[in-house]
Order: structure tokens, then sequence, then C-alpha cells
């Protein structure tokens, strides 16, 4: 598990080790890379009060998704809707919001309920909707996680056999990919007006590897070129802005990477996404 920027995708910290040990048993070993001035997303798993309690202790703020049937101690309600409870002994402030997607054309609708606890508790400085929508960023991590797995790695497994190979492998991943997504970084502080996420991780690895071959990244001189030739290439051929997407979850074959059980469809649409925050008039944007 680890902890990405969600701008850039690069990775800040990460741990690994048993598949017999879970995430929160991980998790505390990240806290250590959390500091003041950083906003830390998170899913259900880690919602737990000991976890929330050690990450709020290094100063970072916190906005993370809980069961919608979590029970909390109010301590206060908001003019916007939003209450401050009780976890331990920390004040946090819990959104309920429920989302809306129309699929178009024809793509039929979905609904669910958000729960959200943060630890950003003015509604003036901070408001509900705008803590909503900085939550779906949480999905960065997701492309990341397809990056090291399905992009370098291409699915395949790793082939160590022994502990210690394995952990060498997998910190050569996380270097390679590092290095990459630095360099994607670089080349888009450099250009000043495009977001990282536009500018293709899979040329970045492709242009990599044929440098190598023809060893084209080796340095000569003590200048070092920001965007370089994986920079250049990148930018050669700049994505669009991702368009907003939904994809249900499935649940796949043990024996494919690609097939699902039961009839999913996968086909593209347009959404149209409303937003329903108790005391706040709804809000809906199209992509």
């Amino acid at each position: 598990m680890s902890i990405v920027a969600c701008g850039t995708r690069t990775v800040i910290d990460a741990v690994f080790g048993s598949y017999r040990a879970g995430e929160t048993t991980y998790a505390p070993a990240l806290t250590n890379s959390l500091r003041p001035g950083m906003l830390l997303l998170g899913d259900r798993n880690f919602a737990a009060a000991a976890l929330i309690e050690q990450f709020a202790a290094t100063g970072a703020d916190l906005l993370i998704r809980c069961k919608n049937a979590r029970r909390f101690e109010v301590l206060e309600r908001l003019d916007d809707g939003t209450q401050i409870v009780a976890i331990g002994d920390l004040r946090v402030r819990l959104i309920d919001a429920q989302i809306t997607v129309d699929l178009d054309p024809a793509g039929g609708r979905r609904t669910g309920t958000y729960r959200l606890i943060t630890t950003l508790t003015d509604p003036d400085r901070y408001p509900a909707r705008q803590i909503v929508q900085l939550y779906h960023q949480r999905w960065e991590i997701e492309t990341s996680y397809r990056e090291t797995k399905a992009t370098i790695l291409a699915g395949r497994v790793l082939r160590a056999r022994t502990p210690a190979g394995v952990a060498q492998e997998v910190y050569a991943v996380l270097i390679v990919h590092q290095a990459l997504r630095t360099a994607i970084a670089d080349t888009a502080l450099a250009a000043g007006d495009i977001a990282p996420d536009r500018l293709s991780f899979t040329i970045a690895l492709t242009t990599a590897r044929d440098a190598i071959h023809d060893a084209g990244l080796i340095l000569a001189g003590p200048c070092t070129d920001l965007t370089g030739r994986i920079g250049r290439a990148a930018l050669a051929a700049v994505m669009p802005a991702r368009r907003s997407r939904s994809s249900p979850r499935v649940t796949k074959r043990a024996i494919s990477k690609h097939r699902a059980k039961g009839n999913v469809d996968r086909t593209n649409y347009r959404t149209r996404i409303t937003t329903h925050l108790p005391g706040i008039i709804d809000t809906r944007h199209d992509n």
C-alpha cells in the first residue's frame, strides 16, 4: 500500500509485506511521511478510530469515507447541514452526500450515498460541496497502481522465489514508476499550462525503454535537461482532459484479468452528476 500525490501520481511512501497482515496493519508505517499541509484521502477501510487518531496526530488533515450506517456522538450541528462529531478524542466534521449519476444516452441512473469524515471543520473556509468533489480525487491512486501492475509489469507476476528477491523487485518497480512520474511532473511544470494527468505514462515508459537500448539517456556533461527525451515525447502527444466516467464494481473471473462474472455493460457513457447535500441546493454538471 502507498501514499500517492493525487496531482502528479508520484509515490510519497510505500509499504508492503506478508499477505498475512492486512492494510490497516501496515497503514501506521506510513504516518512518518505525513505532515502539516497535507490532506490525506482514504477509503472506508481506513476509517477505524485508532487509525484516524494516528493520522491526525501527524498534523495532516484527513478526508476519509466511512460506512453509511456508522453512528457518532454529535457534538455540534453546523448551519450548512454538516455535523461535528467525536471520534475518540478527535473532533471531526461529518458530511452526508447523495450522488446521482445519469448515463447518456439511455444508460440509466445510479444513486449512491457517501458519508465522509474530515478534519476540515470550518464550513465557510471548506464548503461541503467542494470537499465531496475533492474526495473523487482518491481514485488517482487506483490509476497509479494500474501503471505499476498493468503498464510496467504488463500483468506479469514477479520472478523472484525468495522474500528478499520479491522485495528487491517491488522496490525496482516503485523506483521506475517514481522516476517516470517525476519526469512527467517536471515536464508539466516546465510547460506551465498542462496538467500531469494529460501526459501519457505509457509514452514515458516506452521512450525510456527505447532510450536504454541506444544509451540515449546517458548524460555526458553536468547539465541536466529538465524535460529531456521523455518529456519531449510526452508533449508531442498530449492527451485530452479526462472525462468523468462511471464504472460499477464487478467480480472478475479467477482465471482471467479481463472477463467478469455475469453480464457487464462496458459502454462509454457521458455522465450527468447531481450532488445532494442536506440544506444545500442540488448542483449538476455534465461531462
